[in-house]
Order: C-alpha cells, then structure tokens, then sequence
C-alpha cells in the first residue's frame, strides 16, 4: 500500500509542476527573511529602523516582518519611547 502512495505521488509532481514565477518570488522571500533575522540577531528594532537596515521600504518590510511573525520566527518587544512603535526581536524557541 505504501508503495502504491508514493508512486501516486511522484507521478501527480511530474504533472503538477511549479511555475517558475512562484519558485522565483519563494526565493526572493526567502532572502529578504535571512536578512531581517540577521539585522534582529543584533539588536531590536521598530520597523523604520529595520527598513532602513535592509535597505528596504518600510511597507514591504512592514509585510515580510508581519509573515515572520505569523509563523513565529519573530515577537513584538516593547512600544518606543513615542508610542509609535513597537520593537520586534528574535522569537526565543528555547
């Protein structure tokens, strides 16, 4: 039987194959997430700040930042000092 499944499953990639616009956008993702963990490994940062490190504007970073804390790669720390914004660090998984 679990061979009957993974044949299945190697003849539906061979049929449904991935386009080349989402494997490309995957990977521009994926870059612009290793560096805004790096910039966070360093310190934490608002969201300015963070645009302003990755050399990114602040609404594109402001979508990225808001998937990595989706799915828990990032937290929100304190607000800043003018209750504009709020920090954001590493998601402490220890």
């Amino acid at each position: 039987m679990a061979a009957d499944n993974k044949r299945t499953v190697l003849i539906m990639k061979e049929k449904r194959t991935v386009p080349q616009k989402v494997k490309d956008e995957l990977k521009y993702f994926t870059q612009v997430k290793k560096k805004i963990l790096k910039a966070l490994k360093e310190k934490e940062m608002t969201v300015p700040e963070l645009a302003k490190a990755i050399e990114m504007q602040e609404g594109d970073t402001l979508y990225y930042l808001m998937s990595l804390l989706k799915y828990g790669f990032v937290e929100t720390g304190e607000i800043d000092d003018m209750d504009e914004y709020f920090y954001y660090k590493l998601k402490n998984n220890g």
